[in-house]
């Protein structure tokens, strides 16, 4: 079972949380991940290459020369595909690349790379996100007491919040290096592109709850 300390927003250690092991408990299913990351990658792809066919090429309705006696080919269109300004043989045309992965598999791929980022020691507990204001100065300090934003080069961050309000959506939308979501909806790829995770108590919380 993972015990996790519980930071506040000035980066001080408040409490400990157990996790719970029927969803963190070490594993990590690879061929799970696998499979999450090229589903989500492949429903990402628009499919909208498309050449035209010979039907398709405006023009070439008029036959070049007559079919017997000049001693050339037979020809009865100038965009066959064999010539220039021709339509195109076998191309791409518009396409659905997406599929649905079993709910089972994305729950484990999930479930996998969560228990990874616990591993690497990747994986922070905020106790809550309320702010005041919607400054981006104020939730920027909240970054630098939890040793995550500062003068070196700052890694990649994904907050996963229980709920969003107005305030913490304006304030933390121009940190360059955050990503904001929700617990309930976050994925496999979400997390894996993502060098740090932080996820607030109630986040945890939600989690948990969709593998039940």
């Amino acid at each position: 079972m993972f015990t996790l300390p519980i930071y506040n927003t000035e980066g001080k250690e408040i409490e400990t949380l157990k996790l719970n092991p029927g969803v963190f408990d070490g594993n990590v299913n690879k061929e799970a991940v696998y499979q999450a990351i090229v589903a989500y990658r492949a429903n990402q792809r628009k499919g909208l290459a498309s050449t035209k066919t010979r039907g398709e090429v405006s023009g070439g309705g008029k036959k070049p020369w007559r079919q017997k006696g000049t001693g050339r080919a037979r020809v009865g269109s100038t965009r066959s595909p064999l010539w220039k300004h021709g339509g195109v043989v076998f191309g791409p045309h518009p396409r659905d690349f997406s599929y649905e992965l079993p709910k089972k598999i994305r729950l484990a791929a999930l479930k996998s790379v969560l228990n990874e980022k616990i591993k690497e020691n990747n994986l922070l507990i905020l106790d809550d996100m309320k702010l005041a204001s919607s400054k981006t100065k104020e939730a920027y300090k909240i970054f630098g007491n939890l040793k995550l934003a500062g003068k070196k080069k700052t890694e990649s961050v994904l907050f996963l919040l229980h709920k969003i309000d107005n305030n913490t959506r304006l304030a933390l939308r121009n940190i360059s290096f955050l990503s904001l979501g929700l617990a309930s909806d976050t994925h496999a790829y979400e997390v894996v592109t993502h060098k740090k995770i932080i996820l607030t108590k109630d986040g945890v919380s939600d989690i948990v709850k969709r593998f039940k």
